[in-house]
């Protein structure tokens, strides 16, 4: 850990995790550890499964109401 508090993650582990850059990692504390975990983006979660004739700007955006749309359809 240098002065201001960073880690560095080895490559092999950030590989192992599929931590890439610029990822979102969830970091929480679980008694005496430090956990990190990559926090994939919905568009990469859900890619393939909708089929449209052209992509919207805001992938992420787009597919959370398309989830929501569906999930009232089933309730």
């Amino acid at each position: 850990m240098d002065r201001k508090g960073r880690l560095v993650i080895p490559k092999k582990l950030r590989e192992e995790l599929g931590i890439v850059d610029e990822c979102y990692i969830e970091v929480s504390i679980e008694r005496d550890k430090i956990v990190l975990k990559p926090i994939k983006s919905i568009a990469d979660k859900y890619f393939g499964v909708f089929k449209v004739d052209k992509w919207p700007k805001d992938l992420d955006e787009f597919l959370a109401k398309e989830v929501t749309k569906r999930w009232l359809e089933n309730t």
